[in-house]
């Protein structure tokens, strides 16, 4: 008898569309650089299917520019090193316009471009070279060179660029009086242009109304405009009524609008104490935002965050849902009268039955009541964010997740005086196996009325209004509140059992955060991070990123209340990899302190500690500053503490670091890439110390580069 064969069919025999699109659709960098390891059909394929590619490399090493990937559209190069350093100028290592054609024969197919751009010569030699550009976005933190107003920009739009329709200026400091001017004088370019952003934090004050009106005139067919507003009626050329209606006016076809104060884009953390009502009211109408929405009939995504008072907006957020249909995402701020139900009958936000994504900041009239009925009415939100609010409780919020819980899946809690770290998480319970990203506030508040919650003793009864007289509606909404939140707790009593955590009764039923992939979380200077399990955060089985932000003055304590902040506690989280720990908002003393005080160098040794414990593979980290003397620099504790983290492979510094410094990191055995990125306002200038000199930078990089990597 013949021998039987087998035939096995691998991946690998499928055909070349098909597997195309396969590898096509795979986003990860690494993966697709494993992909391309396979053989060489796949390298093929992976090459010509890579549609963006970021440069890393030290623009001294033309040799190893890369001329495999012909079919890139989108290229970025605001992260070439040295970073900040001029990419084409004069002076470089090499001849600009040599480094322009060798980019251009590497990548001749670019349609989107991200550059940063320190000089103007940069503007003046690259762009011109890929006629089919469509989006640039152009990246500066240092300051703006010596030319007239709206110069700069002139040399981009004038230097062949006819296909331009989207720019992007959130990321380059520039002054507001260049963008008007450049745009009137060429008003063919103005006039293709569908997507602008204007939202940069560096602005100190932010457009005036003539200048919105200036833009929004010269730009008729905008999709998408995103903006740094002047709202503060102190100030001459505020944005009111007529700023707020040319917009309308000038631009019907935007679907993607963000009109943002400056001081809301600088995420300065306001007091948990605050009423949310400012002296000051904004100098614009009910009327007028009910004019603005009645004129943008395909409006998807707004942002209105003002930072003074917008009083009784309900009746123009019900003409917002009239008239915006399409309406998606919502964010609004210092607005007040939003939702403010009486007895069953739901109002303002509340109607916006299409919205996914809702934040809403600083709502100083924002109750339970209102917040229940936003869950009701807002039913298929994934996204939801509030910040500010005093009035909300634990139960309030608990109630609308209970609402939400077959669509909420992202939830930031900020800033909310009665929502500490344990009582927000005990709110978020009824979504607790299906959120994937959170934030709150390490506020460690009391877990003692925990116990409380058994039965009835949850003490909030959804039919009884502010003033404690009980709804005239016994069969109204007010008991679908009830119900959906008894039938819930009811589950929960079945199968909770307390038990002691770290010595802390918290009263959690032992579940975990299933889901949970990305956890950021606020804490104030002093304060340790090891109450964060007792919390309510113990089991986190899948939780792959963590952003930490500190913030506060260290010079108002002379020392932290424990030996270390606390990172040890993250072990808890078997799969954390990433880490974000921003410390540029601490503020201390660089040099010497006084006596009594500890300086930077303690504190940051104080919240690194323990972080070599931790199995990260990517660490992006921003050294504590001095403000007085413009100083974010690693410390030499700081240093070595991070050469500790032998898992790593990317290190960023957002600030700057002595040369020797960097040469500790040479000790952490896989590490791939480092770099420093002084990426705040405004950047150091002076590049004679061997923090910010290029060749210090240029030196760490090649000993980094020759050394050996297993994989």
């Amino acid at each position: 008898m013949a021998a039987q064969l087998t035939c096995i069919t691998t991946i690998s025999d499928l055909p070349d569309v098909i597997l195309s699109n396969i590898i096509a659709a795979v986003s990860d960098v690494r993966s697709r650089n494993s992909t391309s390891l396979v053989c060489r059909k796949w390298l093929v394929l992976e090459r010509s299917t890579r549609s963006s590619l970021t440069l890393r490399g030290n623009v001294r090493d033309l040799f190893m520019l890369p001329t495999c990937f012909r079919s890139v559209t989108h290229l970025d190069l605001s992260l070439i090193s040295p970073w900040g350093h001029p990419l084409l100028s004069p002076t470089a290592v090499a001849d600009p316009f040599l480094i322009a054609q060798l980019l251009h024969h590497a990548f001749p197919s670019i349609t989107s471009l991200v550059l940063y751009t320190r000089n103007p010569c940069t503007l003046r030699i690259l762009p011109p070279l890929w006629p089919n550009l469509k989006e640039i976005k152009l990246v500066r933190w240092h300051q703006r060179p010596q030319l007239s107003a709206g110069e700069e920009l002139n040399m981009l739009f004038t230097e062949n660029c006819p296909k331009l329709h989207s720019l992007d200026l959130s990321n380059f400091y520039c002054w507001t009086d260049d963008i008007p001017v450049a745009l009137e004088s060429h008003p063919a370019v103005a006039a293709n242009l569908t997507s602008l952003n204007l939202l940069n934090s560096s602005f100190p004050e932010g457009f005036k109304s003539d200048e919105i009106s200036s833009i929004t005139r010269a730009c008729p067919n905008m999709k998408e405009f995103r903006v740094a507003c002047l709202f503060d009626p102190r100030y001459i050329g505020f944005v009111g009524d007529e700023g707020l209606v040319s917009i309308a006016n000038n631009c019907p076809k935007l679907s993607v609008l963000h009109l943002a104060d400056t001081s809301a884009l600088s995420n300065a953390r306001g007091d948990r104490n605050d009423e949310g009502f400012t002296q000051e009211d904004a100098k614009f109408s009910v009327s007028t935002l009910i004019e603005v929405f009645s004129g943008l009939p395909i409006l998807e995504e707004l942002v209105l965050d003002v930072c003074n008072n917008v009083r009784d907006t309900g009746p123009a957020l019900e003409i917002l849902n009239k008239k915006c249909p399409k309406l998606r995402s919502l964010k609004l701020g210092q607005f007040h009268g939003v939702s403010m139900p009486i007895e069953s009958k739901l109002d303002g936000v509340a109607l916006c039955e299409g919205l996914q994504s809702l934040s809403i900041r600083n709502v100083g009239d924002l109750n339970d009541m209102g917040l229940i009925a936003i869950g009701r009415g807002c039913s298929r939100l994934t996204k939801f964010e509030i910040q500010g609010c005093k009035k909300i409780t634990m139960r309030g919020m608990r109630t609308l997740a209970s609402l939400l819980k077959n669509t909420l899946v992202d939830v930031k809690i900020s800033c909310c005086k009665n929502l500490g770290a344990s009582y927000s998480l005990k709110a978020l319970e009824p979504i607790q196996e299906r959120i994937q990203r959170l934030h709150i506030d390490c506020v460690w508040d009391s877990v003692e009325e925990f116990e409380d919650l058994d039965g009835y003793g949850y003490g909030f009864d959804l039919n009884v209004n502010d003033g404690g007289e009980a709804s005239s509606n016994s069969a109204g909404s007010g008991d679908t509140f009830e119900c959906e939140e008894d039938a819930f707790m009811f589950k929960q009593q079945k199968r909770c059992k307390y038990e002691e955590v770290n010595g802390h009764a918290s009263g959690y039923s032992g579940r975990s955060w299933d889901q949970l992939q990305s956890l950021s979380l606020w804490i104030e200077v002093g304060e340790l991070l090891t109450p964060l399990t007792a919390a309510g955060l113990e089991d986190c089985p899948n939780l792959e990123e963590i952003n930490i932000k500190v913030e506060g003055d260290c010079r108002l304590w002379s020392k932290p209340s424990g030996r270390e902040f606390g990172l040890s506690t993250l072990l808890y989280y078997p799969m954390l990899s990433k880490m974000h720990l921003d410390c540029g908002d601490t503020i201390g003393y660089a040099h010497t302190a006084p006596s009594g005080q500890m300086d930077l160098s303690l504190w940051e040794r104080f919240y690194l500690f323990g972080i070599g414990n931790l199995s990260l593979t990517e660490l992006d980290y921003w050294p504590p500053q001095d403000r007085d003397v413009n100083q974010r620099c690693l410390s030499l504790p700081a240093a070595g503490l991070l050469q500790e983290c032998v898992t790593l492979r990317k290190l960023f510094i957002h600030g700057t670091a002595h040369e020797h410094f960097m040469m500790f990191f040479l000790r952490i055995p896989n590490l791939r890439d480092v770099q420093l990125r002084e990426d705040y306002y405004p950047a150091p200038e002076n590049d004679m110390s061997t923090e910010m000199r290029a060749d210090s930078l240029s030196r760490f990089e090649a000993a980094l580069n020759r050394r050996l990597i297993s994989d």
